[in-house]
């Protein structure tokens, strides 16, 4: 299949152009605010801001402890070199920020602020706010079954990922819930994820994580319920290795959130806590990260032994915008592109559980894009609407046993 073109940071009045001319300067306040850096960084980060609005984009300087790391970027940069930041691929021009940033905030050199977050007084908020909102989550009936109970949880994982986090929250009345997912979801294979996931079939699960905070924690609840009912056998959780998208997951955001679990006074999330905390130590659940996480890469470029890893997999779950940017591979499809004709590269089944938040989108009925254009004209990145897809690649086989 032809690929079409890339979004571009160049289209005028589009979302990529307002995510790298408005929003990447914004983040750099924000980091300087948050952070007691010295001068020198202080200043480092102002030229970043400054080069993004009006210079070529440059290499790094440094590597890391990872000598491909350099070499990989290099080689990305290379692609792009003598354009400005306005003139780049968005994915590139998004996903190499955050590595300049962390370059620029010494976050791989040797001194007092290497591996420090940048992004960590955001998001020790976004979990307390997101204690907060768990917290206030209504009990969940016990006599639905699993199939049931996969439906509810699904969805709210999926309303996890919104920007406005509360208004969609689960209701103890499936019928309520069901409602008010399904009039804002525009593809909808939740009933076959579900119906897969509460057959038995599925020993192995990998949970793709999006953004810490709030939607971790729901992630975590859904994960908690998947191993606790014994619809799955094991769980490979995969986060960032590095600060990225400022507010997604890495493996120490996903250890502070299971201690604030077991440790909250609420008795339902302390036991979520203390239950993860077993499967963990049982090897039930399992913290996964590699460097491909924070590449500039989609899935058609995935990482051999990283594809190797999820082809063990009997379902793998892709949380939120990023990895549904790289199934796309960030580019313009057009929007009736069925999401299997994508994605025939994906090593297993697979559920894509996005809301919109990114000029790009498959798997949609002849005229429906225009149509919700004509409702909407913000509908495609405003978070208020959102998608689950279902798909088994036909090349995909059953992992060996």
């Amino acid at each position: 299949m032809t690929r079409p073109p890339l979004l571009m940071v160049s289209e005028p009045g589009s979302f990529a152009e307002r995510t790298i001319v408005h929003r990447k300067p914004q983040i750099i306040a924000n980091v300087i605010a948050n952070n007691a850096y010295p001068p020198e960084i202080v200043n480092a980060l102002s030229g970043l801001a400054h080069e993004i609005a009006r210079e070529c984009v440059q290499p790094l300087q440094e590597g890391t402890a990872d000598p491909a790391d350099k070499v990989f970027w290099h080689h990305a940069w290379r692609r792009w070199e003598g354009r400005t930041w306005r003139q780049l691929g968005w994915f590139f021009a998004e996903t190499y920020f955050y590595r300049r940033l962390l370059e620029t905030v010494g976050y791989f050199a040797p001194g007092p602020w290497r591996r420090h977050d940048p992004f960590g007084a955001e998001k020790a908020a976004a979990l307390a706010s997101g204690l907060d909102i768990m917290a206030g989550y209504a009990p969940w009936p016990d006599n639905w079954n699993a199939e049931t109970r996969v439906v509810a949880w699904l969805y709210r994982s999926l309303w996890g990922n919104r920007a406005d986090l509360s208004n969609m929250t689960i209701q103890r009345d499936l019928e309520t819930a069901v409602h008010a997912s399904s009039e804002h979801l525009l593809v909808d294979d939740t009933a076959s994820v579900a119906a897969r996931l509460a057959s038995g079939r599925v020993e192995r699960l990998d949970w793709i994580a999006d953004n810490s905070g709030l939607e971790l924690l729901v992630d975590l609840d859904t994960i908690d319920m998947l191993l606790a009912e014994g619809l799955v056998r094991e769980v490979h959780l995969h986060v960032k290795p590095q600060p990225y998208f400022v507010s997604d997951a890495m493996v120490v955001d996903v250890e502070n959130t299971l201690a604030a679990l077991a440790g909250h006074p609420a008795a339902a999330l302390r036991a979520i806590g203390e239950r993860l905390r077993t499967a963990k130590a049982k090897g039930r659940l399992h913290l996964d990260t590699h460097p491909f996480w924070a590449t500039c890469l989609g899935y058609v470029d995935l990482a051999p032994d990283l594809a190797v890893a999820l082809a063990q997999a009997d379902l793998i779950v892709l949380k939120g915008d990023v990895n549904y940017r790289r199934l796309l591979d960030d580019r313009q499809w057009p929007p009736t592109t069925p999401l299997e004709a994508v994605t025939a590269y994906m090593p297993a089944p697979f559920c894509a559980l996005r809301t919109c938040k990114g000029e790009l989108i498959v798997g949609l009925r002849e005229g429906q894009a225009e149509d919700l254009t004509a409702q909407d004209t913000d509908w495609m990145i405003n978070g208020l609407r959102g998608v689950v897809h279902y798909v088994v690649p036909e090349k995909a086989t059953p992992p060996r046993r």
